[in-house]
């Protein structure tokens, strides 16, 4: 017996409905997003966003100046870990050779991408390094107050010193970076929004972009990197891979996760003012504050070895272990691990298949989530015999009468 409170709560029918369809597309139930938001009353001491009596005119000012007065943003002011970071460039160093890399930064001297590629500028044979300042920043100018700059700049390295750039503290000498005839520090005329002309003209020069964007603004930000057809490497969470934006990259082989994070949790460093409330959350040996957040990746379309391993495949097919759905022509596998080596239909696996998904070895179809109707085409759903069920909410699988967890449908490529 559940030893849990229950609590009846009334909703408008109009409001529930609207917003079941976006913690479907998420891949959340209402349960949890309710329990999300009262955990986040309980740890803030107050509701977690501004309530307004009028909706806000995004438009009375461009770009992240706005945006980033929203609860949303504010607290995805996130850090990635230079580890991190190193870890998964690495496998990359000879994709980067000989490239001029772009990374769009709160500050660039608190970056760990602009770090690492300091760092490594000769060894990883880069042509340039270009880094942007957001103006907006909690944590601009805080590492490297720059005289006579004030605002968003951008930071261009085309060369780095003979003697190490590192300092014996861990700091690094910027200086002696900036000394150097072909290297600048600019000041921007905009706040240094990824969206502005002069930071796109930036994003044209560049051949691939690797940053940590915000999570709240990652769909508008892929979406910017694809319209400039720019390879990238890039932190985002595994719920954008679920969007109307993402998941037709991913379908189509556009784009793909990135091979060093592939489960748990990572840390990131934020800004001195993010509560710290959570048993997540801390501070480091050097007194940076931090927070852990799951399901992150890396999101990138250049190429890697592990994306072409199949998954070893073990379990056999049978009706009663693998259940079809009522409104598709598809079993339901509720683990990847256990998709049937025998079974050559349309097969609907969890979200974390992406983890493990080869495109030698399996198709993507689509995503069967509560928006499959208005956001896959008619031929598709005709291929996979959708027929709508009173209780799908726009296209969730149907087992029994239920709902199931949103899925990716999937089908084996022949030999």
């Amino acid at each position: 017996m559940s030893t849990k409170p229950t609590t009846t709560i009334r909703i408008d029918l109009d409001v529930k409905r609207r917003a079941s369809e976006v913690f479907d597309e998420i891949g959340i139930s209402m349960s949890a997003a309710i329990n999300t938001f009262l955990k986040a009353v309980a740890r803030e001491g107050t509701i977690p966003f501004d309530i307004m009596t009028e909706r806000p005119k995004l438009n009375s000012k461009p770009g992240n100046a706005t945006l980033n007065r929203a609860f949303i943003v504010k607290k995805d002011e996130f850090y990635t870990q230079y580890d991190d970071v190193a870890k998964e460039m690495v496998r990359h160093r000879e994709q980067l050779k000989g490239k001029t890399i772009l990374c769009n930064c709160d500050d660039p001297f608190e970056s760990a991408f602009f770090r690492f590629f300091a760092l490594h500028f000769d060894k990883l044979g880069l042509t340039r390094l270009i880094s942007t300042c957001y103006d907006d920043s909690s944590i601009a100018g805080q590492e490297y107050p720059l005289e006579g700059v004030t605002g968003a700049y951008k930071a261009v390295v085309t060369e780095v010193p003979d003697e190490p750039l590192e300092r014996p503290d861990g700091s690094l000498d910027l200086e002696s970076l900036f000394a150097m005839p072909g290297n600048s520090l600019d000041h921007l005329v905009g706040d240094g929004d990824f969206r502005s002309d002069e930071c796109i003209a930036l994003l044209e020069e560049a051949d691939i972009v690797a940053t940590n964007p915000p999570f709240s603004l990652f769909r508008e930000y892929i979406t910017l990197l694809g319209r400039h057809e720019k390879d990238f490497i890039i932190v985002g969470n595994m719920n954008a891979a679920t969007t109307k934006e993402v998941f037709p990259l991913f379908r189509d082989n556009k784009v793909w996760y990135g091979e060093s994070i592939r489960s748990g949790d990572r840390k990131f460093h934020v800004p001195d003012s993010y509560p710290l409330n959570a048993a997540s959350c801390g501070v480091d040996e050097s007194g940076r504050r931090f927070i852990r957040v799951k399901g992150v990746r890396w999101f990138t379309n250049l190429e890697t070895s592990m994306r072409h391993e199949p998954i070893t495949l073990t379990r056999l097919y049978t009706p009663d272990e693998y259940p079809r759905y009522e409104n598709y022509d598809a079993i339901n596998v509720g683990r990847t691990q256990n998709i049937p080596v025998d079974y050559d239909g349309i097969m609907g696996v969890p979200i974390t298949f992406l983890d493990k998904y080869s495109p030698d070895q399996f198709e993507i179809v689509m995503l069967a989530n509560g928006n499959a109707r208005t956001n896959v085409s008619s031929k598709i759903l005709k291929k996979v015999r959708y027929r709508a069920h009173t209780e799908d909410r726009g296209g969730v699988g149907i087992i029994n009468g239920r709902r199931v967890y949103a899925r990716i449908l999937i089908r084996r490529k022949s030999s």
